[in-house]
Parts: C-alpha cells; sequence; structure tokens
C-alpha cells in the first residue's frame, strides 16, 4: 500500500517511524514533512492547503491512504475533497472536525446530549464575555473558540486575568480562532488525554497520555501546545475508562452520527477527573502533539491496518495492543517559545542522543541548512524514551537531552 502522510510535526515524524515499520507498506510519502520523516518516507512538493494538488498527487502515485496529521487541514475540509475523489483518507470530514474547530459546537453538542462538562457561556463580542465573567468570578476559562495551536486557552485565577484573556482574544491574539469566545467553569481535578479511533460508527480505545502545558519548569508560564508527555496516564485506572465511553464518547459519536457528520479519524478527549467523575474539557480532531510520540513508541501493533480499518468503516474486532513499558517525552523548544522562537540555530548531537538505550529524537520544527539541522520552529526536537518505569524512561529521556548541542 502507498501511504501519503500530511504534516511536518513531531506527531507526523512519530507517524512516519511507525508506518514505515508495517510489512504492509509499499512507499511513504510526506508533505511537507522535515529532516526526521525524511529517514521514512519519500518528501514530496505537494501544497497541502490545495486540495486538487493533493488529490491529483493521490491519483497519480496509486495512494492506497492518506493519513492527515494536524488539524487546520481537516478543519479547512482536505478529507471532503479526498472522500469526493475516492481517495481513503484516515481523518474527519469539516462537518465532523467541528469537534475541534469550534469550542462553541462542541459544548453545545455536550449540552444536547447530557456530556459531562464544565458550565458555559459562548459570546461574539468582549462588553457580553466580561459582563458573564464578573456574573461568574474566577477562576474561569477562557477559550478562544478557534483552533489555535494549543495557546488559546487561558485559566485565569484572577478577575483582572481573566478579563485582558477577553480583551486578548477580541483584538486579535488569535486571528480569526478568537472572533468567538467560550467563557468556561474552572474544574478543579487532574487533567488526562483519553484517544479513540473511530470508523463513524464505533470507537476503539486507543491508549492514554498526560501532557504538560505550561513553557516553564513547576508548571509555571503561558500554555503552549505542550511541553512533554508520558504515557500510560495512571491516574485512568480500569474502572474509569468504561465510564468515559458511556458517558462521554459513546454519545459524542451518536450525536455526530445524528447530525449528518459521523466521526471517523481519532477522537482525543481532554478529560478533567473531577470529584463528581470524569468531565470533557474538550475535544481534538487528531493525534495529540506530544502525546502521538509515546503511543507510537508503546503501540505493540502494527498501525497501518488499524489506521486502513478505521478509514474503511470496520474497526469491529480491533482491540489494539501496548508494551508493557512506560514512555515520556521531552519537548525541546526554541529560545523565546511560546512568542518568538529563535529560528536558524544549528543543531548537532541527535545521532549521539539516539545511541542512549530506549531513546528515539523526533523532529518537529526542524530543517535542513546544507549539510546542518536548524531549528525551524517554537517546538523543534521530542526527545522519547521508554522504560519498566515512568522514572527510568525520564532518566533515559533525559540521558538523550545531554547528547544534544544546541
Amino acid at each position: 500500500m502507498n501511504v501519503l502522510l500530511i504534516g511536518s510535526g513531531g506527531r507526523e515524524h512519530a507517524l512516519a517511524w511507525k508506518v514505515s515499520q508495517s510489512p504492509l507498506l509499499s512507499t511513504l510519502y510526506a508533505a511537507p514533512g522535515n529532516p526526521g520523516i525524511a529517514e521514512h518516507a519519500s518528501l514530496v512538493g505537494v501544497d497541502i492547503n490545495d486540495h486538487e494538488n493533493v488529490v491529483s498527487f493521490c491519483k497519480e502515485t496509486d495512494i492506497g491512504l492518506v493519513i492527515v496529521g494536524p488539524e487546520a487541514p481537516l478543519v479547512a475540509g482536505l478529507a471532503d475533497a479526498l472522500n469526493a475523489a475516492d481517495v481513503k483518507v484516515f481523518g474527519p470530514t469539516a462537518a465532523a472536525a467541528r469537534l475541534e474547530g469550534s469550542k462553541g459546537f462542541t459544548k453545545d453538542l455536550c449540552a444536547e446530549y447530557d456530556i459531562p462538562t464544565a458550565a458555559y457561556g459562548r459570546f461574539n463580542n468582549a462588553p457580553k464575555a466580561k459582563a458573564y465573567v464578573r456574573q461568574v468570578g474566577a477562576p474561569v476559562v477562557i477559550k478562544a473558540d478557534g483552533i489555535a495551536a494549543g495557546k488559546g486557552v487561558v485559566v485565569a485565577m484572577t478577575l483582572a486575568e481573566a478579563l485582558d484573556a477577553v480583551d486578548a482574544c477580541f483584538e486579535g491574539a488569535f486571528g480569526s480562532a478568537g472572533a468567538e469566545v467560550v467563557v468556561e467553569e474552572f474544574l478543579d481535578g487532574e487533567e488526562v488525554s483519553f484517544f479513540c479511533l473511530c470508523d463513524g460508527k464505533l470507537a476503539v480505545p486507543f491508549g492514554t497520555a498526560q501532557d504538560h502545558k505550561r513553557v516553564g519548569d513547576g508548571d509555571t508560564g503561558p500554555n503552549t501546545g505542550g511541553m512533554g508527555a508520558y504515557s500510560p496516564a495512571s491516574i485512568m485506572t480500569a474502572d474509569i475508562t468504561p465510564r468515559v465511553m458511556r458517558d462521554i464518547i459513546e454519545p459524542t459519536m451518536r450525536g455526530m452520527a445524528e447530525k449528518g457528520c459521523p466521526f471517523t479519524g481519532v477522537l482525543y478527549a481532554g478529560l478533567m477527573l473531577t470529584k463528581d467523575g470524569p468531565k470533557l474539557i474538550e475535544y481534538n480532531a487528531r493525534f495529540g502533539d506530544p502525546e502521538c510520540q509515546v503511543l507510537m513508541m508503546r503501540l505493540a501493533d502494527d498501525v497501518l491496518p488499524i489506521l486502513d480499518a478505521a478509514a474503511n468503516g470496520d474497526l469491529d474486532g480491533f482491540s489494539p495492543r501496548w508494551l508493557s513499558d512506560k514512555a515520556i517525552t521531552i519537548v525541546m523548544a526554541a529560545d523565546g517559545y511560546p512568542d518568538s522562537p529563535l529560528k536558524g540555530t544549528i543543531i548537532r548531537g541527535i545521532a549521539a542522543a539516539e545511541l542512549q538505550p530506549h531513546v528515539k529524537v523526533f523532529h518537529a520544527g526542524t530543517a535542513l541548512e546544507g549539510a546542518d539541522i536548524i531549528a525551524n520552529g517554537g517546538r523543534v526536537l521530542n526527545v522519547t524514551a521508554t522504560g519498566g518505569t515512568v522514572r527510568q524512561a525520564q532518566e533515559r529521556a533525559y540521558a538523550g537531552v545531554d547528547e544534544i548541542d544546541w
């Protein structure tokens, strides 16, 4: 099977690494890819924003499956264009991707189908949003409605911080994503990432992780797209998973089908485990980044037939198997991230890092400049390791970090 992978980040490098191990694979192509992905795939100059261009490439190269990594092409309707051309794609339609593309849509779905989540209000102007904030008080959560690369959420511990966050959204801090704002009740508990593979009818659990979003040591500073993650999440105990499936995932799948937009692909639920049970924080319509990296390191099965079955609408009978080892990934980010990351700096020592036991370095924001690997983004490398315990995996990952000269 020829496969086209869409994307250029650490998540896509992890997918390329895992897909490339499949005996079902003939040729793996990636667009636009990165230097790490190039170790496993042929990089092609396909404009992923030009859907006709993507479809033409798929026809010319007999692509059997397109795997869409990031959320933006899904929200923009790439899966719709591929479906219309009879090209099989792993990823939801634009209508289904609204679960990530519009936080307001998801909150309204939760209200309609009695899915446990935080109380909320949604607003298209600052005065009304601020009035609601003053009414509910702090702490409170302010979210840009659209996709903002994981940065459009402010957990405001004071009223002043909340009001500033509302202003930032409507003044363009997150571009068009902030044209509407969702104000949510602050949920007290521990957060966990729960993944399902979905075929439009059936959702199959696909692992857990915990990521850490604040940029600074000790869980300080602004939220980012994620500074690291580990899997599995020990707090997601065996008794919680069936409850999440029954109360959150299955009503979502049913609701999306009833609305005429059945969900196919990865349904990534950000959950808060509260004293009243698990509640949905938000959905993503793709693998998490950096959670995908630790999931791929732990997956015992060939990933390609599972993704293919989801795209075929036939996940019945699939139950993914996992290694007993734990996995952890550490994000190495550029100076100035998340505000103004410094690009162009040379990175050395990646090969030396991968000589450490059980360590794999996934490229996120890298590029080639001559023979040099350089930083070309905010989150640049994901140093990932496995171990018998989280502590052992962590020690191995940091041993890998220590080998990198950047």
